[in-house]
Order: structure tokens, then C-alpha cells, then sequence
């Protein structure tokens, strides 16, 4: 057999056949005998005082199995593990809120839970909910972030106010003298619209209890068990031995599946007081309404410049949405740690509150925070190219950290690990024959068309820690075991751990298995986030097979009569140096490791288990071009062109970066163009259902053309940096960049997303209506 490297080939991925012929499972899938189903009845207001809950007629109709509120389990009158001081998502200062996962005084959104309904099946339930009577006293609500933090605002909680959570600040260098000095400055205040995390599969959870252990089964769709588990554990009282946490197939998460959500305590508390399996599965429209957001940020961001485009310095005022509880605090300052981008500017003065409002959390939404910081960035680059008559381009080169600058202290606090930015910017360039484009930009300007090119250059932070693990156990057949603590959810680390170990061991891909997503079968880990699963679980899984490749060494020398240190890997064998035909393989390796003789310095077996803890986070960067053009009669954008260049250092698996980047330019450009959570002025929400919520359809998005540039990181042995959010956050701002670009005829210098066909159309027509005027 000719031995080839799987590593950095386009191979297919291995858990494709299982899924795409519907022969894996979901946790809706898992269907134990006895199982109850259950049903959650959620607030109808923004804002209200419980004074009363009546279930009787719920708890009389047939099917029903039980009907629960908060007061009947004392484990549901515990708070949540979120917003207590600097842990679990909240910020230094944060006063620690507490909330149930059953409501029993007041709720402070639409669509919190108050009360359970456990029945035979999924309608049964759904028809008792509607026979419970809540007794509310509506309160005034507070749903604008800008309305929230003026006083005499309605407060969601006495002990914070003006409704501020936190204030995160970093301020670097001598910002009011930059500004006081500049030659020119320009402001501009953006929007981040909230998002929702449309995950093909929405979240659903299933306890089961195991009278073998006295403890719990809990199958949930999560990108994180292992931090699941803790956090029931600490809800319900119990140890984290006693619960086992299953996440089989994941139907996408994006960040809004990372940790805990109230039903995960109100199932398995439930199942452990009925003392049989219970399960819920969220509805689309509950999905919409009780699963966190993402972004949700106003901003106000300037500039302080020479009039060679040198940028002296920033400031920026931003209003973060936190929602009515602090389900992850931490991704506001992430936008704040981010604001650097590529440049090298040193004076910085940076603000961001943490607001509350009569709506559902947010949370981390695919690159959050950093999207945000890349879009305000970018926008502003082009906000100042304008107003300079400056080639955007050359705006950013200007800028640009230099390659030799690595590793780079940034003002706003992260340590780069290493760049090169020109490179990823001249490769888009010269692939969208940028120059070209600009001529024939000219050329239809002329002919009353609106053609847009858009650039965008930036960075962002992954491979976050603090650690995690991979086991590995050689068959004694040959054949391979990897157990890991991340928890793929689409990400196709099956496919890149089992090219690792194919390289490594000189096995076939076909005969590695990667386990993941259980606790009782995993070594402890923090989960699949933050592209750190190739960064972090990678390593670690790097690191393993160094040992077993140590251990197989020693055995290969034991079976070839050779000293270990005259041992090779070489050509996927284990061989003497020198001896092409004194070789063995991790076969005949394996029989020997479990033969039972072996010298007991070697001893019996083939397995290991190791965990990597980076040393710092990693920064992949890239480059994209976009080409729209708009027409100007309906406000219609056409997404003419998209060419991406990324660099996330290594590449396993060129195939799947190739993926990740199509989903995130998609998802990005949606942000640009479609996608908006909606409340009314009561903290009603509008977009309940993808009739309203629009999601991008593949006609809406063009053929991407996307490459790469190759820059290591140096904080991991893999030399990679993360690919899962980077075309997220370029691609929004590349597009909002190319319609503003498109629009510049008509003085229009920054919209708010979405760039919806409407709010384009007012665009123009209040243009055409001022130039007349202002001709006058």
C-alpha cells in the first residue's frame, strides 16, 4: 500500500454518511419507554408581577401527567448559574443577579418560563398550557438600550441602576490630545442589530433517570456537556458524578447552545420527581423567543486622522444589550479587546455599558463580539477614506501593524501572536482584479448605475482556554480510539482528529474512531466555541499522540531488537534507521502491546490520555472584496462577486475551512442584508417565525471564491489559529462597505443594517430630496 499523508488533503468528511442518510440520532430521536412530554408555559408580558398561578384545570385534564410551578420544586426556585460577580459571564463590578428557571414573582420577558406541564404527549401538553391562569400586574417595560439608561427609565432590578450591569473601559495613550491635534476627525454612530442563532435543529433536552447510579441521564443538543453537566449539578444539588451528559447529533449551535438554559434544570429536575424520563423539544417560535441572541449593540465611534490617512486615534461609546439577565456578559468587551482590528494606532478611549431591557439575554452568536468590533472598525476606515478622497485601501495599508511587530501588545489589551496583513489583502486584490473593478465602476457611474466594491481587512481572537483533552487507546486490533473533549456540532472534527491520527500512526482514516459529546466516555473539556476545536482539542490531541507514538517506539525497538533511540517513523511504519525492510507497523505493534509480554519498563497496553492549555489566544486575519451593485428605483441589492482570502495558519483539512468560510460569508452577509429580532414598543416580539425572522436562501448569495495565506501561530504545536467565525465577522462589514460604496453618488455615507431594499430606497429619495434644496 502507498502510504500518503491525510494531513492538509481534501478528503471527505466521515460523518457525512450517517447524517445525510438519516441514519444518526437527535435527542427527538430517543424516545424511552414512559417518557413524559414537556410543556413550558411562558410570560405573555414584557414586564409583570406574578400574584398568582391556578393549575388545577391543567392538572385535571387527561393526559396529564403532572403540572409544576416553581413553588412546587424547590430544585426550580434556585437561581441560575449566570451574572455572579467576575464568574459565569459576568464583569468585574456586576452586581450578582439571581434567576429561577421557573419564575415565581415577576418575569422580565416575553417568553419566560412560569410553569410546566409534564403529559402523555407533545399536544396534550400543548393544550394544558392554555388552561393554566397566570394572575398578572403588567409593569412599565424598557425594551430601547438608549430609552433603558435615561433616568426614570423603568428598572428591571432595584439593586441596578439606570438598568447599567457593568461599564467596561480601556483607555490607552493620549486620546484627547490625538484628537485635539488631528488634522481631521469623522464620528459615526452604528448600529448591531440582534440576531437569532437559526440552528437547522433547535434545542430540545431529555433526562432520563438511571436506577444503576441513582443519578441522571440528560441528552441535550449543546456544544458544551461537560459545562452543562457542572452547571445542573450546581442547580439541582447535586454532584457531578451522579449526572451523565449526552450531546449526540448537534444540529448546529452557533453559539447559542454553549451553555445552560432553564429547561435543562426544569427537565432533569423534573424526571427526577416523577422518577421517569422526561423530554421537551423548543418549537421554532420558542426558539425564537427563549433561546438567546446575539450582538445588540449601539455605537458611536471616531476618529482622529492626518490627511495622509494615518490614524492618530479612536474613541467609542457603545450600548450592549444584556436582555433581562446576564446570560454571558463577557461578549460586550470582546468588541472592546477587539477595536484594534489591524492597525497600529495607540490612542484609545473605550466605553461600553451593559444594559438591561424587557427582552430575552443575549449571548454569544457566531464570533461573538468580535463581529461587532470588525464591523465598527471597517465601517469607520471607510467613514474616513471618504472623507479624505482616499482609496480605502491605501486608508488601510497605512495602518497596518507590520509583520515584524508580532507578537503585537495591542492598546485595547490581546497580544497578537503573529500577522503579515498585506498578504491576504494583495492576494484579494488581485483576484477580484480590484483595480479593473474600479474602472468599470467608473464607466457605469457614468451610465446611471450603481456598482459598489467593498474591502474589508481584519482579525480576530480564538483558541480560547483555559484547557482541554484527548485520550487515545490503540486497539488491540490495530484500530484506533480518540476521545475528546470538544463536542463537534457540524465543525467535522471527526474527520480532522482521524487525518491527525492517520499521519501519526500510519493507519487508515476508516479505522480511527473519534468519540465526543459524553461525559462518561470523554476526558474533561470545555467544549466546541471560539474556533478553538482544531486549536485547543487538536493539541491536546497532538500531544497524545506523541505518547503513544513514544510508547509504540519502544515496543517497535522491543520487537525489532533495536535500541529506541535507532527507531524511525518513517512511511506510516515504525522502523530502524537506515533498514527499509526492518519495519513494523502499529498492527503488529498493537498485538504485541496486549500480548502480555512485554519487559514491564514497556508494559501491557497502548493508550494515553493529555490536555493542552495554550499559552494565549490565537488571531486569524484575512482579506475580502465584494461587489454589489444597487438599484437605485427599488433598493435591491445584487451581490455580484465575493472573493475571500483567510489566513488561520495550519490547514488539516482544506475541504472543511473551505466550508466553515461558505457558511460564516453567508451568515455575514445575512447580518448585512436580512436578518433582524424585532420587539414592539411593549416587548412584543415581532419576527416569532421565519415568516418574519428572514434567513438568506443559496440564490441569495453568490459563488465565493475564497483562498488562503498561511501565517503560524506560535501558541500551539498544530501552528493553527481557527476558522469558524472569521467569515462572519469580514464579510458583514465588506458588504455594508460595497452598498455605502454603491450609494456614495448620492452623499450617502453609512446605513444601518439590515440594507433592506426599503431602507436603501428612503436612502435615495431623501438624498434626491436634500440635493435639491441644498442646491437652492
Amino acid at each position: 500500500m502507498v502510504y500518503m499523508r491525510q494531513v492538509g488533503a481534501r478528503v471527505k468528511r466521515k460523518e457525512d454518511p450517517r447524517l445525510i442518510t438519516g441514519s444518526s440520532n437527535y435527542v427527538d430521536d430517543f424516545n424511552p419507554r414512559g417518557v413524559g412530554h414537556l410543556g413550558i408555559l411562558r410570560s405573555v408580558y414584557a414586564h409583570a408581577k406574578i400574584n398568582g398561578i391556578d393549575t388545577s384545570a391543567a392538572k385535571a385534564h387527561p393526559g396529564v401527567i403532572a403540572v409544576f410551578t416553581g413553588a412546587d420544586v424547590p430544585e426550580l426556585d434556585r437561581p441560575m448559574p449566570h451574572g455572579e460577580g467576575e464568574t459565569a459571564g459576568g464583569q468585574k463590578g456586576m452586581v450578582g443577579i439571581v434567576t429561577a428557571p421557573l419564575a415565581t414573582d415577576r418575569v422580565r420577558h416575553v417568553g419566560q418560563a412560569i410553569a410546566a406541564v409534564v403529559a402523555e404527549d407533545r399536544y396534550i401538553a400543548r393544550d394544558a398550557l392554555d388552561l393554566i391562569v397566570v394572575d398578572y400586574e403588567p409593569l412599565d417595560a424598557v425594551i430601547d438600550i438608549e430609552e433603558a439608561v435615561k433616568d426614570g427609565a423603568p428598572q428591571l432590578y432595584d439593586e441596578v441602576p439606570n438598568n447599567t450591569a457593568y461599564t467596561w473601559t480601556r483607555k490607552r495613550g493620549e486620546v484627547d490630545a490625538a484628537f485635539a491635534e488631528a488634522e481631521v476627525t469623522v464620528t459615526q454612530r452604528m448600529n448591531n442589530q440582534r440576531l437569532a442563532a437559526i440552528s437547522l435543529e433547535t434545542r430540545g433536552v431529555l433526562a432520563q433517570p438511571d436506577p444503576l447510579s441513582g443519578g441522571l441521564t440528560v441528552y441535550t443538543s449543546t456544544q458544551n456537556p461537560h459545562s452543562v453537566r457542572a452547571e445542573i449539578a450546581r442547580t439541582l444539588g447535586l454532584s457531578e458524578i451522579e449526572i451523565r451528559v449526552v450531546a449526540p447529533e448537534v444540529g448546529g449551535g452557533f453559539g447559542a447552545k454553549i451553555s445552560s438554559y432553564p429547561e435543562e434544570m426544569i427537565v432533569a429536575a423534573l424526571a427526577r420527581k416523577l422518577n421517569r424520563p422526561v423530554k421537551w423539544i423548543e418549537t421554532r417560535s420558542e426558539h425564537l423567543l427563549a433561546t438567546h441572541h446575539g450582538r445588540g449593540q449601539i455605537n458611536e465611534i471616531s476618529l482622529a486622522a492626518k490627511r495622509d490617512g494615518t490614524i492618530t486615534g479612536l474613541r467609542m461609546r457603545c450600548l450592549a444589550d444584556l436582555g433581562a439577565y446576564p446570560r454571558d456578559a463577557s461578549v460586550p468587551p470582546l468588541t472592546g479587546m477587539l477595536m484594534s482590528g489591524v492597525y497600529g494606532y495607540q490612542n484609545v478611549d473605550i466605553e461600553i455599558r451593559g444594559v438591561y431591557t424587557n427582552t430575552m439575554a443575549t449571548g454569544a452568536y457566531r464570533g461573538a463580539g468580535r463581529p461587532e468590533a470588525a464591523y465598527y472598525v471597517e465601517r469607520i476606515m471607510d467613514v474616513l477614506a471618504a472623507e479624505l478622497g482616499i482609496d480605502p485601501v491605501e486608508v488601510r495599508r497605512k495602518n497596518f501593524i507590520p509583520p515584524d511587530a508580532f507578537p503585537y501588545k495591542t492598546p485595547t489589551g490581546p497580544t497578537y501572536d503573529s500577522g503579515d496583513y498585506n498578504k491576504p489583502l494583495d492576494k484579494a486584490l488581485a483576484a477580484a482584479d480590484y483595480q479593473g473593478q474600479r474602472a468599470e465602476q467608473r464607466q457605469l457611474r457614468a451610465q446611471g448605475r450603481y456598482r459598489g466594491i467593498g474591502v474589508v481587512t481584519f482579525t480576530e481572537i480564538c483558541g480560547f482556554g483555559p484547557f482541554d483533552s484527548a485520550s487515545v487507546r490503540v486497539e488491540p486490533s490495530g484500530k484506533v480510539t480518540v476521545a475528546t473533549g470538544i463536542s463537534p456540532h457540524g465543525q467535522g472534527q471527526e474527520t480532522t482528529f482521524a487525518q491527525m491520527v492517520a499521519d501519526e500512526l500510519g493507519v487508515s482514516m476508516d479505522d480511527v474512531i473519534v468519540v465526543h459529546g459524553d461525559t462518561a466516555r470523554t476526558p474533561a473539556g470545555k467544549g466546541t466555541m471560539g474556533s478553538r476545536g482544531l486549536v485547543v482539542g487538536g493539541s491536546a490531541l497532538f500531544k497524545t499522540l506523541g505518547q503513544i507514538k513514544e510508547k509504540a517506539t519502544k515496543i517497535a525497538a522491543h520487537l525489532l531488537e533495536a535500541s529506541p533511540e535507532d527507531i524511525e517513523f518513517r512511511e506510516g511504519k515504525f522502523g530502524v534507521k537506515g533498514a527499509p525492510d526492518r519495519t513494523k507497523t502499529l498492527v503488529d505493534i498493537a498485538a504485541a502491546a496486549y500480548s502480555g509480554s512485554l519487559p514491564d519498563e514497556i508494559g501491557t497496553g497502548l493508550e494515553a490520555t493529555d490536555f493542552f492549555a495554550p499559552p494565549g489566544t490565537t488571531f486569524p486575519f484575512g482579506a475580502d472584496v465584494v461587489t454589489v451593485e444597487v438599484n437605485p428605483e427599488t433598493g435591491e441589492v445584487a451581490l455580484l462577486r465575493y472573493v475571500a482570502i483567510d489566513d488561520c495558519g495550519r490547514v488539516i483539512s482544506p475541504l472543511l475551512v473551505d466550508g466553515q468560510v461558505h457558511g460564516g460569508l453567508t451568515q455575514g452577509i445575512a447580518q448585512a442584508l436580512f436578518e433582524e429580532v424585532v420587539y414592539d414598543e411593549q416587548g412584543q416580539l415581532v419576527t416569532g417565525t421565519l415568516m418574519d425572522y428572514a434567513v438568506p436562501k443559496p440564490e441569495y448569495v453568490p459563488m465565493f471564491e475564497n483562498d488562503r495565506t498561511e501565517t503560524p501561530s506560535p501558541h500551539n504545536p498544530l501552528g493553527a489559529k481557527g476558522i469558524g467565525e472569521l467569515a462572519t465577522i469580514g464579510s458583514t462589514p465588506a458588504v455594508v462597505n460595497a452598498v455605502v460604496d454603491a450609494l456614495a453618488p448620492f452623499g450617502i455615507r453609512h446605513l444601518d443594517m439590515p440594507l433592506r431594499p426599503q431602507r436603501i430606497w428612503q436612502a435615495i429619495q431623501d438624498a434626491q430630496a436634500k440635493a435639491p434644496a441644498a442646491a437652492d
